[in-house]
């Protein structure tokens, strides 16, 4: 197996430039193909799970032309009628992709069209039947081809109908609604129907629906939204989706947490360029709850700048993670620098995404010789009197494991660590070691 030990540092400073955001590089590359027209999109995260994106639209014969750099690339919207009306889909172990493609797939297949679509042994282990019933209620047509609710699957042409309000859970994934969010401009456009979306159950990780519904009004579809229970997709010209021409891809706010969290661990201060007060994405909000442990936070339009406290002593929280569980887990080892219980609650999604990261974040932070105790949705983690030197962190194939437990080696208190299989961080930056070591280097 391969590692990289990383030696302490008592201080980090510095600024990064963050990489495209996984999560808006996605829906823009998605989006872009369904519009009517060319969109040049720039920023564009380079990644194991948006090479899985440009894979599958390569698969269904969307043209895409490379720019000057890996971050340019230029998409040639089908008008929501792929070329291809068969194709085999590896999605990796990106929900994401599986779940938008699913939905977009199942309602644009013309008849004797058929996908299939499958991913890493994680990726069947990963939920996909509340998408599914959702979208076969309407008259899609999809095969389970392994475990009923899980991929693979295979997605045909169907008759497709909005007559009626569609349910769906949104206490699982966000990314179910996503998927059909996305998807019922195709079938509303074409139809001159509106079609509305009724949530079943609370609704987690609400920003990055924000995320989906912003980015397609970008593309030329508003849906309304009745609070968080009701959204109304238009028909007809209104739900057609136009390319923008040229659409920027700002930075990554999930990357940010670890390198604001190694600000606040290790002094700082560290400014992070490409989200700030202007982002699009909810995560951003990972540094109200870091000024909350007593970082020092400075929010610029499109940056944020991090620092330890003046006495350099943080303390614990106790938070709900509903709006950004992947953040989240980033505060799990902060915890490992705080005086008291740190206590994160409604993170049920854990449990359902790379690996089961309740288990293994509780798991590993017992390694370093936390306390720690969890349940279905929550997580307490309270730090020993010094943490335990040399511990060799598994990552589980997670790349935010392996990237949140890299700030143990960081600020007064910490100490040699390894991170087994560094090279999962690739899914979504490859090069975050690369970067850390920069604003270690830095001090």
């Amino acid at each position: 197996m391969q590692f990289i030990d990383l030696q302490p540092h008592g201080k980090a400073s510095g600024t990064i430039r963050l990489p495209g955001s996984k999560s808006v590089s996605n829906r823009a590359l998605l989006l872009a193909a369904l519009a009517q027209g060319q969109t040049t999109l720039t920023g564009l995260l380079e990644s194991d799970d948006t090479r899985v994106m440009r894979d599958a639209l390569a698969a269904l014969g969307v043209v895409t032309v490379p720019g000057n750099s890996s971050e340019v690339l230029t998409v040639t919207g089908c008008g929501g009628v792929f070329p291809a009306l068969t194709a085999d889909i590896f999605v990796g172990n990106s929900g994401t992709s599986a779940r938008s493609l699913v939905g977009t797939l199942a309602l644009a297949a013309a008849p004797g069209a058929a996908y299939a679509i499958d991913g890493v042994p994680r990726m069947r282990e990963r939920p996909i039947g509340d998408l599914v019933d959702a979208l076969v209620q309407i008259g899609a047509v999809i095969d389970y081809t392994g475990n009923a609710g899980f991929p693979p699957l295979t997605v045909r042409g169907g008759a497709i109908r909005v007559d009626k309000p569609i349910p769906i859970r949104g206490d699982v994934s966000s990314q179910f609604l996503t998927g059909l969010l996305m998807a019922l401009p195709l079938v509303t456009a074409r139809t001159g129907q509106s079609a509305t979306i009724e949530l079943v159950g609370e609704l987690i990780s609400k920003p990055y629906i924000e995320i989906t519904l912003l980015m397609m009004q970008q593309f030329g579809v508003t849906v309304v939204r009745d609070g968080w229970k009701r959204f109304t997709v238009p028909g007809g010209t209104a739900a057609k989706y136009v390319a923008p021409g040229q659409y920027a891809v700002e930075g990554d706010a999930s990357t940010a947490s670890y390198f604001l969290a190694a600000a606040a661990i290790a002094g700082g201060p560290i400014r992070v360029e490409g989200v700030g007060c202007a982002a699009l994405q909810g995560d951003v909000k990972f540094a109200d709850a870091l000024a909350a442990t007593g970082a020092q936070i400075v929010w610029e339009d499109h940056a944020i700048v991090a620092q330890a406290p003046a006495d350099r002593r943080l303390r614990a929280i106790d938070a709900d993670m509903n709006h950004i569980p992947d953040a989240a887990m980033t505060l799990a080892v902060v915890a490992l620098f705080a005086e008291g219980t740190t206590r994160l609650t409604n993170i049920g999604s854990w449990r359902v995404k790379e690996t089961d990261r309740i288990a293994a974040m509780a798991t590993e932070l017992r390694k370093l010789g936390a306390t720690v105790e969890e349940g279905p949705d929550w997580i307490t983690i309270t730090p020993p009197a010094s943490l335990t030197a040399n511990a060799a962190i598994d990552t589980y194939d997670d790349h935010r494991v392996a990237m949140c437990f890299a700030l143990a080696s960081l600020g007064l208190r910490g100490v040699p660590v390894r991170i087994n299989d560094p090279a999962c961080v690739n899914k979504t930056f490859p090069g975050y070691f690369k970067a850390l070591a920069n604003v270690r280097s830095a001090a």
